[in-house]
């Protein structure tokens, strides 16, 4: 196995290192304040060209790999995970279905928009009553000759308010008595679709996070997404892919982490030494560094079977799962090593650790990975 960078991944590497730490990084602490979404940050990435970077040239993409991917957002979500899984869910959720299920022509009129930035790219498939059990979505979508009516409610959707489009999941019917569940790609500008952010959230605070309502809001059959009724099968597809960036946003989060309590330990003197010399302080240090190079190694590699059409569900889970839960871990102890400094908003780990918890809750929760898990390795 080669684990160097290519020459181009590396300077996708250094570009986003760069920015992140120049652009992003700089008002992070007053976002998470504030909530303020930072426009003007993915403004300057599609200038960059890395609001398409995996996708076609032929869409205005960057036509990158998901290696690549993984390493934009974890440099941005080392210096501001908000900005992080705004990127990440652009990404995976919102170009990859159109990309991998769209038609042509849906790819033109919606992909290349996200593309070059011009819109932020959202999917919506969590429900008040269909989180972990997507397959209960009560959304519905009844088809009038050469429409869809859609009547539902989704939440805790990112993007959507900066979406110029969202794809959705909704049930067109019933198949053997089973729900049949289609993604449709429903405009924000539809009469009666309603879009909320008004949530109070734990972390991610300058992220956009919100609630869909649907009422009778028509659209075009032609705006059916893949095939009528594998629009679960669709998702399932999409989220593979997701939990990639998902596992890239913690290894970004629990690097930034560290190496804030590394300095800090150097730093901070008691008992007439610094803190890095306490063999109880170098311990933890240790094991956050082993942990997050473990995480990264294993993100890479659903990447790089993914970039190989191989089969990744369980990696992408694995990925998902050790990095999510390693980087609560890692920005705890991050807090810890900085004592009472740790609790205080200016040494940014307390931000770490708010915003590391939704890592192990969104796009399956760590008890989803472990069943999909023990499913690939055959004992279900």
């Amino acid at each position: 196995m080669n684990f160097h960078l290519t020459e181009e991944q590396s300077m996708i590497q250094k570009t986003i290192r760069e920015f992140s730490h120049e652009v992003v990084a700089t008002g992070a602490i007053e976002r998470d304040r504030s909530g303020e979404f930072p426009k003007d940050i993915f403004h300057q990435l599609g200038e960059l060209g890395l609001m398409g970077l995996p996708f076609s040239e032929e869409y205005g993409g960057a036509g990158a790999d998901t290696i690549s991917f993984a390493i934009v957002v974890e440099e941005l979500s080392k210096a501001c995970a908000s900005t992080g899984i705004t990127y990440s869910a652009h990404i995976s959720l919102g170009g990859a279905p159109l990309h991998m299920f769209g038609t042509h022509q849906q790819k033109l009129d919606y992909l290349v928009p996200i593309c070059s930035g011009e819109t932020l790219g959202a999917f919506g498939l969590t429900e008040p009553g269909a989180g972990s059990d997507a397959g209960g979505t009560a959304t519905t979508a009844e088809q009038r000759k050469d429409s869809f009516i859609i009547n539902g409610n989704k939440c805790y959707i990112t993007n959507a308010s900066y979406s110029k489009v969202v794809p959705i999941t909704a049930v067109t019917g019933t198949n053997t008595g089973k729900k049949e569940i289609s993604a449709i790609i429903v405009p924000t500008s539809a009469k009666g679709f309603t879009i909320h952010s008004a949530y109070e959230k734990m972390g991610l605070n300058s992220s956009n996070t919100t609630e869909l309502v649907l009422e009778n809001v028509e659209v075009p059959v032609e705006n059916l997404l893949g095939k009528k009724g594998e629009g679960y099968k669709q998702f399932l597809i999409t989220l593979d892919g997701g939990r990639i960036g998902i596992g890239a946003m913690a290894v970004g989060i629990a690097q930034g982490a560290y190496e804030r309590a590394l300095q800090y330990a150097k730093d901070r003197k008691q008992f007439g030494k610094s803190l890095s010399e306490f063999q109880a302080i170098q311990f933890k240090l240790a094991d956050m560094a082993m942990k997050i190079e473990l995480a990264r190694n294993m993100v890479y590699k659903a990447a790089w079977l993914k970039d190989q059409g191989k089969k990744f569900t369980k990696e992408a889970s694995i990925c998902k799962l050790f990095a999510s839960e390693m980087c609560m871990e890692v920005t705890s102890q991050a807090v810890q090593i900085h004592g009472g400094n740790g609790y205080m908003r200016e040494y940014e780990v307390e931000r770490m650790m708010r915003d590391a918890k939704l890592l192990e809750i969104g796009e399956g929760t760590s008890e989803i990975q472990r069943m999909v898990i023990a499913r690939q390795i055959g004992c279900i």
